[in-house]
């Protein structure tokens, strides 16, 4: 993972319910990684943690899914962790591993599920910082992340696996559709971080906006 000078923003959270989600969460993750990507990043790695074996748990997978088929039209961007190739516990390990053998200078954003209070459910978070896969469960897995994307799919605290067994598709579905989104908005400018064409970037989230 590389290393970098931080300018830490705040967590940001929105519900996927929110009118114009989409474009609000385009707009603040925009700011976030503008804040904290560093210049001399070659690759933007998308690691979407989780697997499709559990509703509540795929949210990750959902995601990457609905990245990888523009994939051709990002620069610099890759997107791990799909319904066809999930990570997830067994082989997130194996992952970090690849990452740093085959992608030189990453910037690592980490996305996943997790668990949370009722009144927080269906909320999307960005914080700066690595995220701990598996803590929701009480797994211990490696911290990974320059930034990472949490959504709370269901209630923590009480038989967590069976809570993710029994989280709504629909509302994994919405979250999942509100963050890919966004993603896409944002990775078809991110020329501007590597090009410094930084306003293009902005015009154009401004004009989706």
């Amino acid at each position: 993972m590389t290393s970098f000078a931080k300018n830490q923003f705040e967590t940001y959270t929105i519900s996927s319910d929110t009118p114009q989600a989409i474009a609000r969460f385009s707009e603040y993750f925009h700011q976030c990684i503008k804040s904290i990507l560093p210049r001399n990043i070659e690759n933007i790695i998308v690691l979407c943690i989780g697997t499709d074996r559990s509703t509540g748990d795929c949210l990750g997978p959902l995601i990457g899914h609905k990245l990888h088929r523009h994939q051709n039209k990002y620069t610099n961007i890759h997107i791990l962790g799909t319904l066809e190739s999930p990570v997830h516990a067994k082989n997130l390990e194996e992952y970090i591993e690849k990452i740093k053998r085959e992608f030189p200078s990453p910037f690592i954003i980490a996305v996943d599920a997790c668990l949370g209070k009722f009144d927080r459910v269906g909320y999307i978070n960005i914080s700066p910082g690595p995220l701990k896969p598996g803590a929701g469960v009480n797994k211990s897995l490696p911290p990974i992340g320059d930034m990472h994307i949490t959504g709370i799919v269901n209630i923590g605290g009480f038989m967590e696996y069976i809570v993710l067994q029994n989280t709504r598709l629909n509302l994994v579905m919405k979250m999942a559709d509100v963050i890919s989104q966004s993603l896409h908005r944002n990775f078809l400018l991110f020329d501007g971080f590597f090009t410094s064409k930084e306003e293009v970037f902005e015009r154009r989230i401004g004009k989706d906006g």
